[in-house]
């Protein structure tokens, strides 16, 4: 969907029941969280401070970071930290739920949903799986290594033959549902498959890696549509991997210039595009975990979106507010390069929000100039992905 994407104006907005739905992957967060923690979360702050959002909720991936058995014992002081600031003291109702187990290889995911409620909403409620009723939210209730006695989620890792090269990995869905004022939705924490390599990325589109996704997620939107519990409006959003159709990319990048193929036991390794004529210009280094360009950057990325083609499968199903914002990761993780990308892959929009067509219709507000779709911290370092938020205030609300 091409939708609205004005900016709000700096006094929030005190009228309306704001939302504010954003997606975070934190596995860089916390290979330093001394040092990234109060820059990550200033930039969050000023983001929540300017819209003033009734209802807040962050979707986490990575959780505990991609060295999960000691970056877990983190997790319990990131949440801390974020309830113990000022700026949330006008939200004493929360939920949190995180799947921290690791050692529960088949079931665990590092995703971790958490929940603001602003006094100024009255009797918000979330759902119970197990009873199929609504239940009030009260206070600050934590599930952080009691996942398993909550009944307020469901939650699923993706079964292994769905997984690339069926390799297990964190990797799944955990899903919550919502009364907001009237308004009943579910909100869907999602975690899909990444693009393990350049060089069969590029081969064709949709890559292998691609299709994997697909089908995960229609198998999320499947269960969605035919499980035993009602059917409400929706909104998906987390770390999707979508990347861009490389292949294409990698075509537009080298229409002046030839490649040499360098193979190892007969594969691929590694492709050096080399400029027409006698400048000797290398102008795409590529291989299984690099993707150098010198005519990509975030502020040279906009003509990006012509690539960004694996969204437009599900149509169907879900809309998206318009991108404005470059593509979302991989950004540099040094401190002082948070404006830059890695020249690991090929930059893309991995960190999204969907919602469903009838929460377009019934929950969104009709020409919403409040609504805003944008990335945290695009000029500080945030890891290497930048959250991706979007805010919208909720139709029919009562404040």
């Amino acid at each position: 969907m091409e939708g609205s994407n004005n900016k709000s104006g700096e006094n929030g907005h005190q009228d309306s029941c704001g939302v504010l739905l954003v997606t975070a992957n934190l596995g860089s967060l916390f290979e330093d969280l001394d040092n990234m923690m109060p820059i990550w979360l200033k930039a969050f702050y000023k983001v929540l401070q300017r819209l003033q959002p009734r209802f807040v909720a962050i979707h986490c991936q990575e959780v505990g970071g991609k060295n999960f058995e000691t970056g877990m014992n983190l997790v319990n002081n990131f949440i801390e930290t974020l309830f113990g600031s000022e700026e949330m003291r006008c939200y004493r109702r929360s939920h949190v739920v995180m799947d921290k187990n690791y050692q529960a290889t088949d079931d665990f995911t590092a995703l971790g949903n958490i929940y603001f409620i602003h006094d100024s909403i009255a009797s918000p409620k979330y759902y119970d799986f197990k009873s199929k009723e609504f239940r009030e939210c009260e206070g600050h209730v934590r599930y952080l290594d009691n996942l398993s006695q909550s009944t307020s989620h469901e939650k699923m890792k993706f079964p292994k033959n769905l997984f690339p090269e069926s390799k297990f990995s964190r990797k799944g869905f955990l899903r919550t549902r919502w009364c907001i004022n009237g308004s009943i939705f579910d909100l869907i924490n999602l975690h899909l498959f990444h693009d393990a390599s350049n060089v069969i990325a590029m081969q064709s589109f949709p890559s292998t890696y691609s299709n994997k996704r697909k089908k995960a997620l229609l198998a999320v939107l499947d269960r969605l549509e035919n499980d035993q519990h009602d059917k409400v409006p929706y909104f998906v959003f987390g770390d999707f991997n979508f990347r861009l159709d490389t292949h294409d990319v990698v075509k537009a990048l080298t229409t002046s210039a030839s490649g040499e193929y360098i193979k190892e036991d007969n594969d691929v390794v590694k492709v050096i595009f080399t400029e027409n004529g006698n400048s000797g210009k290398v102008v795409l280094t590529l291989e299984k975990k690099k993707f150098e360009a010198s005519e990509i950057s975030p502020n040279k990325a906009k003509w990006l979106l012509q690539f960004d083609k694996e969204a437009g499968s599900f149509s169907e199903h879900f809309l998206e507010h318009e991108k404005s914002f470059a593509p979302s990761y991989p950004y540099s993780e040094d401190m002082n390069q948070g404006e830059n990308y890695m020249q690991t892959r090929v930059p893309s929009w991995c960190d999204r929000v969907f919602y469903s067509k009838s929460a377009n219709e019934s929950l969104i507000m009709t020409n919403d100039n409040q609504a805003e779709y944008e990335v945290i911290g695009a000029d500080v370092c945030m890891g290497d992905h930048k959250p991706v938020y979007l805010h919208f205030s909720l139709a029919n609300s009562k404040v």
